[in-house]
């Protein structure tokens, strides 16, 4: 009995002891037994989440005598912007402010039914002459059925084909340059080429689909269009030297 209570004494002694961080030497080298983090006076807040770059621009003049001396903008992707606030040294900043762009949904390389296909092109792509293009395209194009019937009065057949074609001629270039909404729409939306293929989906009803073909180069001109919308946008804030925007 005497043996279990000094085991456990030992152990408890251990626990005790490993709350507090000590330093050891092993072949020469000093060692801490427990990992050390620095933490704030107070608990880091979760960010301020908006959906707009002027949101962004707005807290930052309004707020500017309450924030910290260093401001860091990070321009992460097309649709993504933090805010932080620290030095440039320090690696564990706090995020203020995260923006994420709000914007209509297109599938890219997925096949649309026709009336889906007409919406999305009014509603996800800016009005551009290819666009007005592959609009009218896809809203000329139909289901046709042509059958032919015989009767020799013994036995009867029929013969039915179905296939797409067009009610009225219309050239579409292709590929074809088109400007979707795809970063933040305080800025200019880049323009890309995109191959329009149409095809026979169910039931030979027209399906349509939109392929980019610029190997993704409108990500790099997006991220650098929000940089100059920030640039411009904070050009007169007080101690603009502070605030350091990268992408």
């Amino acid at each position: 009995m005497e043996g279990i209570k000094e085991a456990i004494a030992y152990i408890t002694g251990l626990a005790v002891k490993a709350e507090k961080p000590e330093t050891i030497e092993i072949n020469g080298r000093t060692y801490c037994t427990k990992d050390l983090r620095r933490y704030d006076a107070a608990d880091k807040a979760e960010p301020i989440k908006a959906t707009t770059l002027t949101s962004l621009v707005d807290y930052i003049k309004e707020s500017r005598e309450e924030l910290r001396d260093r401001m860091i903008i990070q321009v992460v992707s097309a649709t993504k912007v933090l805010l932080y606030s620290g030095l440039l040294a320090e690696r564990d900043r706090e995020t203020l402010f995260e923006v994420n762009a709000l914007l209509p949904q297109f599938e890219y390389g997925r096949e649309y039914d026709q009336e889906s296909f007409l919406v999305a092109m009014q509603s996800c792509f800016q009005k551009t002459d290819d666009r007005e293009a592959v609009t009218i395209m896809a809203s000329n194009i139909v289901n046709t059925q042509q059958g032919t019937f015989s009767d020799d009065g013994v036995s009867q057949q029929a013969i039915i084909k179905t296939g797409v074609t067009t009610k009225d001629a219309a050239f579409v270039p292709n590929p074809v340059s088109l400007i979707p909404y795809r970063t933040f729409l305080e800025v200019p939306q880049p323009a890309s080429d995109f191959v329009f293929r149409i095809s026979e989906g169910r039931g030979g009803a027209p399906a349509f689909k939109l392929v980019a073909a610029d190997g993704g180069l409108w990500k790099s001109q997006a991220v650098d269009n929000v940089k100059n919308y920030l640039v411009k946008a904070l050009a007169d804030v007080p101690e603009r030297e502070r605030i350091t925007i990268i992408a």
